[in-house]
């Protein structure tokens, strides 16, 4: 691909997750274009995407049916905001499309921007339909340490963060965490994995008791957190979970902004670890993010909640101009076309094989303590070479996992620093033989970083 030098003053532009002094003097990676699962930088190296960006870009870059979709819905009526009894037919199919894909009963559908806009207004939802239904004490949220929801007010604080919720000192009055599951790293000694999942759900019960029953509006879950290191919960987790909840009167919601579209070798997440939401959200792999969409996916019985508001009030008071984009839903529609077109969800089960082995081979390297695997998801755990133990704290992301990105964008692949790990989530569309690619710029970039170590 053509190099294409861009000019630009360094302080100008702010990044987020970047050092923002740093920026000041370092000009940042410049990338220029994208075709498959790589993507190119100015001066036209290339660089696979093992992340596919922030976990979304499912179908890769340049996908000439996506951007098709987009023109010719632009030549259409390239804007008109879905409110006040007024909508556009893509919106139309778009909703009746996910409602059928829903694993939910009687599902109903509205759409936002971004998958934080779609949590923050789930909530807001919750509470508009508690207040309605003669519960407006119950306002708490429930999450889990370490997990990522969106970055908002109300989600940074509902994110399982605490040097975040100092950072920007936000309020968490109304937030309840409980531990993150890690099946079998979480366990006790000898700690069978139904007792795990036991465990878990009695810390969950004790919470809502601790807390008050009355007040507590619902648990939001992803399936698999990838935020938190991407750990995999113990069998039955959900199951167990639910059955707390459902004593309570509290909701159950899956936050499927990552998980969703085939990344766990299912549709959604839900699917693969038999969970039984009561509303889901979904964004990133919903339009492969070529355009900024994200959904609320409500069952029937919530919702009635919601209409009973609408009545009193004479209408339901939310809404927003880019909420259902003409051009991002008929991308995501068509995102959806070609997800059913193409079986990319047998696809991705296809792959999944090569890419355990791929990460099962990294435990060998002396700078890899662990791999953990789940559908096209994966985490490689560091630790000091020679060393049993993972990378502790002191060496977080301005340590060795920061190393490795580093060594990665020399060897040309791109990864997530994060915690005391990397993670990864590739395009949906990768070949076995890309995969084997991915892993062996990957094994360069660790061999690099071990190179360098000081001797001693």
């Amino acid at each position: 691909m053509a190099s294409t030098k861009l000019n630009y003053r360094n302080d100008t532009l702010m990044l987020g997750f970047s050092d923002l002094k740093r920026l000041r003097s370092e000009r940042p990676l410049v990338l220029t274009g994208g075709r498959g699962i790589k993507v190119f930088d100015e001066r036209g190296r290339d660089y696979i995407e093992a992340v596919s960006s922030f976990y979304c870009v499912a179908l890769g870059y340049s996908d000439e049916e996506l951007i098709e979709a987009a023109i010719a819905q632009m030549r259409a009526l390239p804007i008109y905001p879905s409110a006040i009894d007024r909508t556009v037919p893509a919106v139309m199919e778009l909703a009746e499309k996910l409602a059928a894909l829903s694993p939910m009963p009687q599902t109903h559908v509205t759409f936002a921007t971004t998958g934080s806009e779609a949590n923050d207004h789930l909530i807001k939802f919750i509470w508009y339909a508690n207040g309605f239904s003669g519960e407006p004490r119950r306002r708490k949220i429930i999450s889990r340490w370490s997990s990522y929801h969106g970055s908002t007010i109300q989600l940074t604080a509902l994110g399982g963060g605490s040097d975040l919720h100092r950072s920007f000192a936000v309020p968490t009055d109304e937030c309840l965490y409980l531990s993150h599951p890690n099946w079998p790293g979480g366990a006790e000694p000898g700690e069978s994995e139904a007792a795990y999942g036991d465990r878990l759900a009695a810390e969950l019960r004790s919470v809502i008791e601790q807390a008050g029953p009355d007040t507590v509006a619902a648990f939001f879950a992803e399936p698999v957190s990838v935020s938190a290191g991407m750990y995999v919960p113990p069998a039955g987790y959900f199951t167990k979970m639910k059955a707390v909840l459902d004593t309570y009167g509290i909701l159950l919601v899956a936050d499927e902004v990552v998980t969703g579209f085939g990344r766990t070798g299912q549709f959604w997440g839900t699917q693969t670890l038999d969970i039984k939401p009561d509303c889901m959200t979904s964004s990133k792999a919903l339009s492969s993010a070529y355009q900024p969409i994200s959904a609320i996916l409500m069952s029937g019985d919530f919702y009635d909640r919601l209409e009973r508001g609408s009545t009193e009030k004479g209408w339901f008071a939310h809404g927003g101009t880019y909420h259902a984009h003409p051009v991002a839903a008929a991308v995501a529609l068509k995102t959806i076309e070609i997800y059913e077109r193409r079986n990319l969800v047998a696809h991705v089960r296809d792959v999944m094989p090569a890419w355990a082995r791929g990460l099962a081979a990294l435990k060998d390297h002396p700078l890899v303590a662990e791999t953990r695997c789940f559908g096209l998801l994966g985490a490689v755990q560091l630790k000091q070479p020679g060393d049993d133990e993972k990378v502790p704290a002191s060496l977080r992301i301005g340590g060795l996992p920061a190393q490795v990105y580093q060594a990665g964008l020399e060897a040309g692949i791109i990864v997530r620093p994060l915690a005391n790990c990397l993670v990864l989530s590739p395009p949906l569309i990768i070949t076995i033989a890309e995969i084997g690619e991915l892993f062996e710029r990957l094994t360069r970039a660790l061999d690099q970083v071990l190179k360098d170590m000081p001797a001693g």
